[in-house]
């Protein structure tokens, strides 16, 4: 026999479980790393102090923005996430939630956020998180059921953020602004290609036609890889190029990125799972690194 404080407890944890399930509907960690990205592009362009309540509210809407979109994506791929054992157990395939309630819970984020930046941030920073939003649902989303060329096309996107920081502060995009898209833009594609080599026969199970699933050989990722890692060595030193970060940045990037080099190196070359999980730890490493090293060493203009 249940008693009221049993059932008070059952209440609550079934509360906390929807609550826990609304808010992996937002990818935190994805979400993170874009609030992060939004803050380096925002903070470079600031000149003397930190606008704090303006950051606040770039990162508010941008949050919302970026949660909505990642709720919206669940929506769109549950059926494909049922297929995949990494992704299964995402509320909607995992059958926790009703599919309209991540529909309506996602639109209401993403509006909101867009509405917020036009209203407390300015109009570019709005647009710049709404071009995010429809390029990511309605280019990249259904291209990876299509052609493995998805990942170029979902980079695209995927660079906004530091765009939409450093917009919010300068109400422009100089040249600076779009070093900072180059670097996201290229480190994504090593990052990306490592986690599909890793869950390689997920993807097939799902038909999404990544490029280690297109070309199983990985001679195609690999080069890729390599591409990308060193096209990112001279790209990731133009910020002291053209005076946003000193020399202390110009050094620890070039080790870095020669670091991410390495990884790349050896996952193309060997072709196994554990290289491609040490690339992908590598990448993960390596981006919190440089940017870290322009919080530190930015040049006050």
């Amino acid at each position: 026999m249940s008693t009221p404080h049993n059932s008070l407890a059952s209440t609550f944890a079934q509360q906390r479980t929807v609550m826990a399930d609304f808010a992996e509907l937002t990818k935190p960690s994805v979400t993170g790393l874009i609030l992060f990205s939004t803050v380096i592009g925002f903070y470079l362009a600031s000149s003397g102090s930190l606008d704090f309540a303006l950051l606040f509210h770039t990162l508010l809407g941008t949050g919302l923005v970026a949660g909505g979109t990642a709720a919206l994506n669940q929506y769109w791929e549950r059926d494909t996430d049922a297929l995949m054992y990494r992704t299964r157990n995402r509320p909607l395939p995992a059958g926790r939630m009703q599919a309209w309630k991540a529909l309506a819970f996602g639109a209401g984020l993403a509006l909101a956020g867009t509405i917020y930046l036009i209203w407390f941030v300015n109009g570019l920073s709005s647009l710049l998180a709404a071009a995010t939003l429809i390029s990511y649902l309605f280019l990249y989303t259904p291209l990876k059921t299509r052609t493995p060329h998805s990942t170029l096309v979902g980079s695209f996107p995927g660079a906004i953020p530091p765009l939409i920081g450093w917009a919010a502060v300068a109400g422009e995009l100089p040249l600076a602004a779009w070093v900072l898209y180059a670097i996201l833009f290229l480190w994504q594609f090593p990052h990306f290609l490592a986690i599909a080599w890793l869950y390689q026969e997920d993807y097939a199970r799902a038909s999404i036609v990544m490029l280690p699933v297109a070309e199983p050989d990985g001679k195609s990722t690999g080069r890729q890889i390599i591409l990308c890692t060193l096209a990112l060595l001279p790209v990731s030193l133009v910020p002291t190029w053209l005076g946003v970060t000193g020399n202390i940045y110009l050094v620890g990037t070039l080790l870095a990125g020669f670091g991410y080099l390495y990884y790349g190196l050896l996952a193309a070359r060997r072709k196994t799972k554990p290289d491609a999980r040490r690339l992908l730890l590598a990448s993960v490493i390596y981006l919190p690194i440089i940017y870290a090293l322009m919080l530190i060493d930015k040049v006050n203009p």
